[in-house]
Protein backbone atom coordinates (compact mmCIF):
# COMPACT_ATOMS: atom_id res chain seq x y z
CA UNK A 1 0.00 0.00 0.00
CA UNK A 2 2.97 2.32 0.43
CA UNK A 3 2.95 3.28 -3.24
CA UNK A 4 -0.56 4.71 -2.78
CA UNK A 5 0.66 7.05 -0.03
CA UNK A 6 3.64 8.52 -1.88
CA UNK A 7 4.25 12.23 -2.30
CA UNK A 8 5.43 13.52 -5.70
CA UNK A 9 5.13 16.45 -8.10
CA UNK A 10 1.60 15.53 -9.19
CA UNK A 11 0.29 14.46 -5.77
CA UNK A 12 2.15 17.13 -3.80
CA UNK A 13 1.58 17.05 -0.05
CA UNK A 14 4.06 19.92 0.45
CA UNK A 15 2.08 22.72 -1.21
CA UNK A 16 1.80 25.78 1.01
CA UNK A 17 -2.01 25.48 1.17
CA UNK A 18 -2.23 21.77 2.00
CA UNK A 19 -2.27 22.27 5.76
CA UNK A 20 -5.13 24.75 5.60
CA UNK A 21 -7.13 22.29 3.50
CA UNK A 22 -6.34 19.44 5.88
CA UNK A 23 -7.71 21.52 8.73
CA UNK A 24 -11.06 21.50 6.92
CA UNK A 25 -11.18 17.70 6.76
CA UNK A 26 -13.75 16.37 9.22
CA UNK A 27 -14.13 12.88 10.63
CA UNK A 28 -12.60 10.49 13.13
CA UNK A 29 -11.95 7.52 10.83
CA UNK A 30 -10.86 6.85 7.25
CA UNK A 31 -14.38 6.65 5.87
CA UNK A 32 -15.63 9.93 7.31
CA UNK A 33 -12.38 11.68 6.39
CA UNK A 34 -12.58 10.31 2.82
CA UNK A 35 -16.15 11.62 2.52
CA UNK A 36 -15.11 15.04 3.80
CA UNK A 37 -12.20 15.20 1.35
CA UNK A 38 -14.48 14.29 -1.53
CA UNK A 39 -16.91 17.14 -0.84
CA UNK A 40 -14.12 19.66 -0.25
CA UNK A 41 -12.60 18.93 -3.65
CA UNK A 42 -15.93 18.59 -5.45
CA UNK A 43 -17.30 21.95 -4.40
CA UNK A 44 -14.34 24.19 -3.56
CA UNK A 45 -12.59 23.66 -6.90
CA UNK A 46 -14.73 24.68 -9.86
CA UNK A 47 -14.85 22.37 -12.86
CA UNK A 48 -13.30 23.97 -15.95
CA UNK A 49 -12.53 21.59 -18.84
CA UNK A 50 -10.68 24.27 -20.79
CA UNK A 51 -7.82 24.26 -18.29
CA UNK A 52 -6.49 21.09 -19.94
CA UNK A 53 -4.92 23.45 -22.49
CA UNK A 54 -2.33 24.31 -19.84
CA UNK A 55 -0.68 20.93 -20.45
CA UNK A 56 1.42 19.00 -17.96
CA UNK A 57 1.24 21.51 -15.12
CA UNK A 58 -2.56 21.24 -15.17
CA UNK A 59 -2.42 17.57 -14.11
CA UNK A 60 -1.24 18.23 -10.59
CA UNK A 61 -2.94 18.90 -7.29
CA UNK A 62 -0.92 22.11 -7.14
CA UNK A 63 -2.84 23.39 -10.16
CA UNK A 64 -6.13 23.16 -8.26
CA UNK A 65 -4.75 24.93 -5.23
CA UNK A 66 -3.18 27.69 -7.31
CA UNK A 67 -6.17 28.29 -9.60
CA UNK A 68 -9.26 27.08 -7.68
CA UNK A 69 -10.58 25.75 -11.01
CA UNK A 70 -9.59 22.67 -12.99
CA UNK A 71 -10.82 19.68 -14.99
CA UNK A 72 -11.26 16.12 -13.80
CA UNK A 73 -7.62 14.93 -13.61
CA UNK A 74 -6.23 17.71 -11.39
CA UNK A 75 -9.34 17.59 -9.19
CA UNK A 76 -8.75 13.85 -8.77
CA UNK A 77 -5.10 14.61 -8.04
CA UNK A 78 -6.11 16.91 -5.20
CA UNK A 79 -8.47 14.31 -3.74
CA UNK A 80 -5.64 11.76 -3.89
CA UNK A 81 -3.13 14.17 -2.33
CA UNK A 82 -5.39 15.05 0.60
CA UNK A 83 -6.24 11.38 1.12
CA UNK A 84 -2.59 10.36 1.19
CA UNK A 85 -1.82 13.21 3.59
CA UNK A 86 -4.47 11.68 5.89
CA UNK A 87 -2.81 8.26 5.49
CA UNK A 88 -5.65 6.96 3.32
CA UNK A 89 -4.25 5.03 0.33
CA UNK A 90 -5.52 6.56 -2.90
CA UNK A 91 -4.92 6.13 -6.62
CA UNK A 92 -5.98 7.60 -9.96
CA UNK A 93 -8.43 5.93 -12.33
CA UNK A 94 -8.82 6.88 -16.00
CA UNK A 95 -11.64 6.15 -18.42
CA UNK A 96 -13.11 7.20 -21.76
CA UNK A 97 -16.63 8.63 -21.52
CA UNK A 98 -19.24 10.19 -23.77
CA UNK A 99 -20.86 13.35 -22.43
CA UNK A 100 -24.26 13.95 -24.04
CA UNK A 101 -24.52 17.40 -22.44
CA UNK A 102 -21.25 18.83 -23.69
CA UNK A 103 -21.43 22.50 -24.63
CA UNK A 104 -20.97 23.72 -28.23
CA UNK A 105 -17.86 25.60 -27.08
CA UNK A 106 -16.29 22.41 -25.70
CA UNK A 107 -17.34 20.39 -28.76
CA UNK A 108 -15.63 22.96 -30.96
CA UNK A 109 -12.45 22.66 -28.91
CA UNK A 110 -12.28 18.87 -28.76
CA UNK A 111 -13.83 18.01 -32.14
CA UNK A 112 -14.64 14.56 -30.75
CA UNK A 113 -17.64 13.18 -28.86
CA UNK A 114 -15.36 11.02 -26.71
CA UNK A 115 -13.91 12.53 -23.56
CA UNK A 116 -10.72 10.52 -23.16
CA UNK A 117 -8.81 10.36 -19.87
CA UNK A 118 -11.78 11.19 -17.67
CA UNK A 119 -10.47 10.81 -14.12
CA UNK A 120 -11.88 9.20 -11.02
CA UNK A 121 -10.35 8.32 -7.65
CA UNK A 122 -10.07 5.09 -5.70
CA UNK A 123 -9.58 5.36 -1.94
CA UNK A 124 -8.85 2.32 0.21
CA UNK A 125 -11.54 2.51 2.89
CA UNK A 126 -12.31 -0.15 5.49
CA UNK A 127 -10.62 -2.92 3.55
CA UNK A 128 -11.73 -2.18 0.00
CA UNK A 129 -11.17 0.22 -2.88
CA UNK A 130 -14.04 2.67 -3.34
CA UNK A 131 -14.43 4.78 -6.49
CA UNK A 132 -15.61 8.40 -6.70
CA UNK A 133 -15.28 11.33 -9.06
CA UNK A 134 -15.13 14.87 -7.64
CA UNK A 135 -15.12 16.61 -11.03
CA UNK A 136 -18.48 18.39 -11.17
CA UNK A 137 -19.10 20.91 -8.40
CA UNK A 138 -22.63 21.34 -7.05
CA UNK A 139 -22.96 24.88 -8.40
CA UNK A 140 -22.28 23.66 -11.94
CA UNK A 141 -24.61 20.66 -11.55
CA UNK A 142 -27.44 22.91 -10.42
CA UNK A 143 -26.81 25.21 -13.37
CA UNK A 144 -27.05 22.44 -15.98
CA UNK A 145 -29.81 20.44 -14.27
CA UNK A 146 -27.68 17.49 -13.14
CA UNK A 147 -28.01 15.88 -9.75
CA UNK A 148 -24.56 16.18 -8.12
CA UNK A 149 -22.84 12.93 -7.26
CA UNK A 150 -22.94 12.06 -3.58
CA UNK A 151 -20.40 9.86 -1.78
CA UNK A 152 -20.83 7.73 1.34
CA UNK A 153 -17.40 6.09 1.46
CA UNK A 154 -18.97 2.65 0.95
CA UNK A 155 -20.52 2.63 -2.51
CA UNK A 156 -18.91 3.68 -5.79
CA UNK A 157 -19.95 7.13 -6.98
CA UNK A 158 -19.18 7.52 -10.69
CA UNK A 159 -22.19 7.79 -12.92
CA UNK A 160 -23.96 10.96 -13.96
CA UNK A 161 -26.10 8.74 -16.17
CA UNK A 162 -29.13 11.05 -16.45
CA UNK A 163 -30.12 14.65 -15.86
CA UNK A 164 -32.82 15.38 -13.31
CA UNK A 165 -35.43 15.32 -16.10
CA UNK A 166 -34.33 11.88 -17.34
CA UNK A 167 -32.19 12.84 -20.33
CA UNK A 168 -29.01 10.85 -20.88
CA UNK A 169 -25.91 12.65 -19.64
CA UNK A 170 -22.70 10.62 -19.37
CA UNK A 171 -21.79 7.05 -20.23
CA UNK A 172 -18.53 5.25 -19.55
CA UNK A 173 -17.07 3.69 -22.70
CA UNK A 174 -13.80 2.17 -21.49
CA UNK A 175 -12.02 1.92 -18.15
CA UNK A 176 -8.24 2.14 -18.46
CA UNK A 177 -7.54 1.05 -14.88
CA UNK A 178 -5.82 2.61 -11.90
CA UNK A 179 -2.42 4.22 -11.32
CA UNK A 180 -0.25 4.94 -8.29
CA UNK A 181 1.64 7.65 -10.19
CA UNK A 182 0.54 10.03 -12.92
CA UNK A 183 0.78 8.13 -16.27
CA UNK A 184 1.88 11.11 -18.34
CA UNK A 185 2.97 9.08 -21.38
CA UNK A 186 -0.36 7.24 -21.48
CA UNK A 187 -2.30 10.49 -21.15
CA UNK A 188 -0.19 12.01 -23.93
CA UNK A 189 -0.84 9.06 -26.21
CA UNK A 190 -4.60 9.12 -25.77
CA UNK A 191 -4.98 12.88 -26.03
CA UNK A 192 -2.91 12.91 -29.21
CA UNK A 193 -5.10 10.12 -30.59
CA UNK A 194 -8.42 11.83 -29.85
CA UNK A 195 -7.42 15.51 -30.04
CA UNK A 196 -4.41 15.75 -32.39
CA UNK A 197 -5.32 19.31 -33.39
CA UNK A 198 -4.76 20.57 -29.84
CA UNK A 199 -1.09 19.54 -29.79
CA UNK A 200 -1.29 18.94 -26.04
CA UNK A 201 1.91 18.15 -24.16
CA UNK A 202 1.65 16.23 -20.90
CA UNK A 203 5.36 15.54 -20.51
CA UNK A 204 6.48 15.24 -16.92
CA UNK A 205 6.76 18.44 -14.93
Amino acid sequence: MQQYLQNDAFFNQNHQEINSWLQKVKGDNDRTKAISIYYLVRDQIKYDPFTLLDGAKSLSSDYCLDNKAAYCIPKASLQITLSRACNIPARLGLADVRNHLSTPKLDELLKNEVFTMHAYVEQFIEGKWVKSTPAFNKELCDLVNIKPLEFDGVNHSLFHQFTTDGKKHMEYLKDHGQYAVMPTAFINKNCQLYYPHLELDFAEI
